[in-house]
């Protein structure tokens, strides 16, 4: 259940950030403590999420195209980094990964999911 102070954290942060504030209020809304953009030497996480000491360094992916091994190389340095766990996130019908992408995250130990907007 969605408190109502979940709830208006998750529409700031949607209207603040867009897409990546979506993603970012699923966070919110699960109980995590989030921060959007949080700059690595790697590069940069779009959404930092922890909760009950578990962190989360999510890389939100909108564009329509097929992604590569080196997104899943990417999102897994920056969790390094952060020590965090690597989450990429297929926002939309559009983005996808390809099938050595997919092994590689399954190796990698880098979880894959798809949010549908407006969700």
């Amino acid at each position: 259940m969605t408190t109502a102070r979940e709830a208006f954290v998750a529409k700031k942060l949607r209207q603040r950030y867009g897409v990546v504030g979506s993603v970012a209020g699923l966070y919110v809304r699960a109980g995590y403590s989030v921060r959007v953009g949080v700059q690595t030497k790697a590069g940069v996480a779009d959404v930092f999420a922890v909760k009950e000491g578990v962190k989360l360094a999510i890389k939100v992916l909108t564009e329509s195209k097929p992604y590569g091994r080196d997104v899943v190389e990417l999102a897994k340095k920056i969790a390094g980094e952060l020590g965090a766990k690597p989450v990429i996130v297929l926002y939309g019908a559009g983005p996808r990964l390809t099938e050595e992408a997919v092994k590689a995250a399954e190796e990698a130990g880098v979880s894959v999911r798809r949010v549908r907007p407006g969700h």
